[in-house]
């Protein structure tokens, strides 16, 4: 599971940077904006937008320690503050910070005015945890704002997959796909989890339309892998939208067993984060 989980990319954070391109120039751009914050934020390192602006390039970049270093001491100065409070929340799920986070983020929105970004951080960062119940709650809550968002059905579905519960994770991320504004790494999730259910062709078909035919044959190939060797991964194809299956047990004999979540409650599906994602 946890080698499955390694390419997952989540979406939670819902503040990339819409000008930042998807592909081959998004190295040279990210680097630029970061040259351009860092100077900025390096001048008035109190200033909110460049702090906030630079901690956002920072972890789109993974240098999840040094977004975090970025936002607390002025979320410190500004305890009231809610973008401030979001954004290093954010932060510190990215840094794997996750009961730190678990603690800023309720602050970062209200329940008479829920933000939708706040929303799937806290469920990503639930997942990440391994309350996949709460987590869910939090990503139900953020579609009835944003129905159809990509982002957070994206997570939904990383959050099924941690529970085995393949079909549902598919629903959710073919939802996601459809949406005009899904990027790469929505389709990486759903051609994960195809694999994982051995939809192979449909899997690598979907994988090339981000990347070579090659690297898209090689990912699948690697979940195969993963999946060959995990006699748990082979039962729990096929199942349907319950949360339980009659698997074989060593004696032969079929017992209902409830599908549980991998013991790696740092598993990728929780960094964008993306991911965001966890795109938190």
């Amino acid at each position: 599971m946890s080698l499955c989980l390694a390419g997952c990319k989540t979406l939670n954070s819902g503040d990339v940077t819409g000008s930042i391109p998807d592909g081959a120039g998004r190295d040279a751009a990210l680097q630029r904006d970061a040259n351009a914050l860092s100077k900025r934020y390096t001048e008035n390192p109190q200033d909110k937008n460049t702090a906030i602006s630079y901690a956002a390039v920072l972890r789109q970049r993974s240098q999840f320690a040094q977004a975090v270093a970025v936002l607390q001491g002025i979320a410190i100065k500004n305890p009231q503050d809610k973008e401030i409070l979001g954004a290093y929340g954010k932060a510190l799920a990215d840094a794997g910070r996750l009961q730190e986070a678990a603690d800023v983020l309720p602050r970062a929105h209200s329940p008479d005015n829920p933000n939708w970004t706040i929303l799937s951080a806290q469920g990503a960062v639930a997942d990440r945890l391994g309350d996949h119940a709460t987590a869910r709650s939090y990503y139900n809550a953020a579609l009835k704002i944003v129905p159809g968002e990509p982002s957070v059905l994206s997570n939904l579905g990383l959050s099924y997959t941690l529970t085995k519960e393949l079909p549902k994770a598919e629903q959710a991320l073919r939802q996601a796909a459809e949406s005009p504004r899904a990027d790469s790494r929505v389709r990486q999730n759903l051609s994960m989890v195809l694999s994982l259910e051995g939809k192979y062709a449909e899997a690598e078909q979907l994988g090339a339309r981000d990347t070579s035919p090659e690297q898209a044959a090689a990912n699948v190939n690697a979940v195969k892998r993963m999946a060959a060797q995990s006699d748990s991964w082979r039962d729990l194809r096929g199942l349907d939208k319950t949360k339980t299956a009659s698997v074989k047990t060593p004696n032969g004999s079929g017992n209902s067993v409830a599908a549980r979540a991998p013991d790696d409650n740092a598993a990728p599906a929780a960094r964008a984060s993306g991911a965001a994602a966890l795109a938190n």
